[in-house]
């Protein structure tokens, strides 16, 4: 039975320490739309996506009411559209992209995640067309989000296509100048992309996905760092109970929701994607419940160790909480998202060597980083093959989302807005490995890969 003080509890969770439903995801098959003829695609698209999408705003916002439960935001995800276009006798995929943000707008959700390709051993025709339209299609439209998977560890790195992400980043970067690049902020590159995952910029309906399913993700940073102040001064056995206990009360309402928007729009529950997602609300931040621990300031020694702490002690509270947990499911480190992410990189304390440290044991990789406009694209690669190699040696999903920003320095400041929060410039090494990025090719995949 539960209790009183269970529910009191659970209260306080949403009205003081930011619990909130960070996101209910539909992810939508668009296999069985694809044609020769772009403007028949993408009537099939549009049509699809809004018969299923049409009522997840509504049924959200009514879960929402009758438990009391934050849903920030209600998104889409679908089939990669490299696969989805691959039939189609054109060279610029801008107008599916287009597409996908008009079913968006008619539907109301915040977000559509799926302008993707999968390329993480080599390009087909269709990959390669999808590439080069991602400046212009993030450029033209404001819902859409891209992700592209460089790397696995069953495959290796695909060398060129880190190359090309770099120089695509930097043209996104170029057409939403006026914006603060942010295109930047809806594209994101993987190793190891999973194919359920519901946040965004990453979200896809992989292959071997349900024709249309629904994902949640939680969150929660806030009533985690809550927790720890109660066991203040506590050895570090009792830190990871106290966070595996609090992990476990978010994954079941996160399920008590799945589970409903389930039933309401009859589509298959999936997966919970239990990510400590923070916002740049104070209260609501990883690097704070981070220095719970005892650091002085996220970023100073000791922060890697507490991180890997909390992102395995999540996940342990989280697989006692639900069968069906999936995504990412950690502790997300985006900076410009994050309010003493924000600080610390402000202090100088945090710096981009650090975070890719960090990288090594959270659930995303380097995640909502401004850095000076003027950084190269081979620079960009280079960051990006160094991440991927992290992901793909060590057995996990990593990924880069980096913002460089035209015409601004370190010691500058970027405004996003919402979610997106805001960040400081962060300095890049400027020596250069644009040799060792021309090469071009595979990096092999890591000798543990052999597991058949």
């Amino acid at each position: 039975m539960i209790t009183d003080f269970e529910i009191l509890e659970t209260m306080k969770m949403f009205n003081e320490q930011h619990l909130d439903i960070r996101t209910i995801t539909m992810g939508i098959s668009l296999m069985d739309c694809a044609a020769s003829s772009v403007d028949e695609c993408c009537d099939k698209i549009y049509d699809k996506i809004v018969r299923y999408a049409h009522d997840l705003v509504a049924t959200g916002e009514a879960i929402s009411r009758k438990y009391g439960v934050p849903i920030i935001h209600k998104r889409i995800s679908v089939t990669p559209i490299a696969i989805v276009a691959a039939a189609c006798n054109t060279s610029d995929y801008t107008p599916f992209a287009k597409t996908l943000d008009r079913a968006a707008k008619e539907c109301g959700v915040n977000f559509v995640g799926g302008f993707s390709a999968l390329v993480q051993k080599g390009y087909t025709n269709s990959d390669m067309k999808l590439i080069n339209s991602i400046p212009e299609a993030l450029a033209s439209t404001d819902f859409v989000c891209s992700s592209i998977n460089l790397a696995s560890t069953r495959t290796g790195i695909n060398m060129d296509a880190v190359g090309d992400m770099g120089r695509i980043i930097k043209m996104t970067a170029e057409l939403t100048a006026d914006r603060d690049a942010l295109g930047c902020a809806k594209l994101v590159v993987f190793a190891n992309a999973p194919e359920d995952n519901p946040f965004m910029a990453g979200a896809f309906l992989g292959p071997g996905e349900p024709e249309c399913v629904i994902n949640v993700g939680i969150s929660g940073p806030g009533v985690v760092k809550h927790a720890l102040e109660s066991v203040k001064g506590a050895d570090l056995g009792t830190v990871a109970e106290t966070i595996k206990k609090a992990a476990f009360k978010i994954t079941r309402v996160g399920e008590l929701v799945a589970r409903e928007a389930s039933e309401r729009l009859h589509v298959p529950f999936g997966i919970i994607d239990l990510s400590l997602a923070p916002t740049p609300a104070v209260g609501d931040s990883v690097a704070r419940l981070l220095e719970e621990f005892g650091l002085e300031e996220c970023g100073t020694w000791g922060t890697t160790a507490a991180l890997a702490m909390l992102n395995d002690a999540v996940k342990k509270g989280g697989i006692m909480a639900s069968s069906y947990v999936g995504g990412l499911s950690g502790a997300f480190i985006p900076v410009s998202e994050d309010e003493g992410m924000i600080a610390a990189a402000a202090s100088g304390g945090l710096k981009l060597e650090k975070l890719e440290a960090m990288t090594c044991v959270c659930s995303v990789g380097l995640d909502m980083i401004a850095i000076p406009g003027d950084t190269s694209a081979e620079t960009i690669s280079g960051i990006i093959a160094d991440e991927m190699a992290l992901g793909t040696f060590n057995n996990k999903t990593t990924a880069v989302r980096l913002i460089p920003v035209p015409g601004k320095g370190v010691g500058d400041k970027v405004e996003f807005g919402g979610l997106l929060g805001y960040a400081p410039i962060m300095e890049v090494n400027k020596a250069s490995c644009a040799e060792f990025i021309n090469r071009g090719g595979r990096i092999p995949a890591p000798i543990h890969s052999m597991r058949n």
